[in-house]
């Protein structure tokens, strides 16, 4: 069995990858699994927890590098009013603990009826979409 001896960042110039691998957010966050790549088996065991860049990698012990692609996610796009709407809505989908990506015009959450709901209560427009997630990485999970 094949060992992934580093998480890559994004842009990390290592070459080109010779496997891709589509992950969910959830299954992007890792510490310990063995992974299926074109037929090998890859064991990631790292001493933390890491959470796998989008188009970052996996430096294999052979030297090879297998590319980490965001595969799209049911989401809701959250679409506020102005600057000061967004950062009332953010503070509200923090208050909830919800995973969110934050960008400058829109908020992308994990769908979620209860959750689709306040948000349109907020004031917010709120659509369904299907997209890669990058959400935001919370104070205690900052690279060390």
């Amino acid at each position: 069995m094949l060992k992934a001896t580093a998480a890559l960042p994004a842009n990390h110039g290592k070459g080109k990858p010779f496997a891709q691998l589509v992950l969910t957010s959830d299954q992007r966050r890792l510490r310990r699994k063995v992974l299926n790549v074109k037929g090998e088996e890859v064991l990631v065991d790292f001493p933390e927890a890491v959470t796998l860049d989008h188009f970052g990698g996996l430096l294999l012990e052979d030297g090879r590098v297998i590319e980490v692609i965001a595969a799209p996610e049911p989401l809701l796009e959250i679409l506020p009013k102005g600057a000061e709407h967004l950062a009332q809505i953010a503070w509200h989908i923090g208050n909830r603990h919800m995973a969110a990506q934050i960008e400058k015009k829109r908020i992308l959450v994990p769908r979620d009826h209860v959750a689709k709901a306040m948000l349109q209560g907020l004031g917010a427009e709120v659509r369904d979409t299907t997209e890669p997630f990058i959400p935001m990485q919370g104070a205690y999970h900052a690279p060390h």
